[in-house]
Formats: structure tokens, C-alpha cells, sequence
């Protein structure tokens, strides 16, 4: 049974800091494409950042330098550090993984990150 389990969301002021982590169990997580992706009151699920398998990452212009994409996989954990907290970074944060061949994706539930002013 696949497994994505977000954690480490709350509730947090403006310029703070979070650490999200992604743990993963029934996959083989080290060929997976890893992703956060996060979707805010009323709007649509948007990408956050990205890891390839290979280790290459990619940022949403929105985040970069501010949140910092990382896996580790003899944990099988993806990790989101996320510093200089905006209100507009309010929303339910996701883990995606994804497998190129055959193509197989998975979600988790999410964690809730709330940025007061």
C-alpha cells in the first residue's frame, strides 16, 4: 500500500519558518520524481517546487529563495524548508511522487500551512 504522509504545516507569523516533510512508504521512492505542490482557498492547485529522481529541482517563480526543495532517500522523505513566511504562502501543502515508466502518481492528504499577519 503507498503511502505519502505530509507533515510539519501550522500556524505561523509572517517572516517565520517552516519545515514540511513528505515520508513515503510501497514505493521504491529513490526512481521517483518528487513534488510540492499547494492549493490556497478558492484557488487552484498550483506547483511549488519540484526533484527529479536525478536530484535536479525546480522552483515556482513565487517561492524561489525562499523555500528550499530536498529528499533524502535512504529515508524515503521529501522535505520543504520554507522561510520568510508571506500570508500569501497560506494554503494546503501537498507531496506529489510520480514515475515516468510506467507513468504512476500519488498524492498525499496534505498539511496545512496558515501565515497570520
Amino acid at each position: 500500500q503507498v503511502q505519502l504522509v505530509e507533515s510539519g504545516g501550522g500556524l505561523v507569523q509572517a517572516g517565520g519558518s517552516l519545515r514540511l516533510s513528505c515520508a513515503t512508504s510501497g514505493i521504491i521512492f529513490g526512481v521517483y520524481n518528487m513534488g510540492w505542490y499547494r492549493q490556497a482557498p478558492g484557488k487552484q492547485r498550483e506547483l511549488v517546487a519540484t526533484i527529479t529522481s536525478a536530484g535536479y529541482i525546480n522552483y515556482a517563480d513565487s517561492v524561489k529563495g525562499r523555500f528550499t526543495i530536498s529528499r533524502d532517500n535512504a529515508k524515503n522523505t521529501m522535505y520543504l524548508q520554507i522561510d520568510s513566511l508571506k500570508p500569501e504562502d497560506t494554503a494546503v501543502y501537498y507531496c506529489r511522487a510520480q514515475r515516468a515508466s510506467p507513468t504512476l502518481v500519488y498524492w498525499g492528504q496534505g498539511t496545512r500551512v496558515t501565515v497570520s499577519s
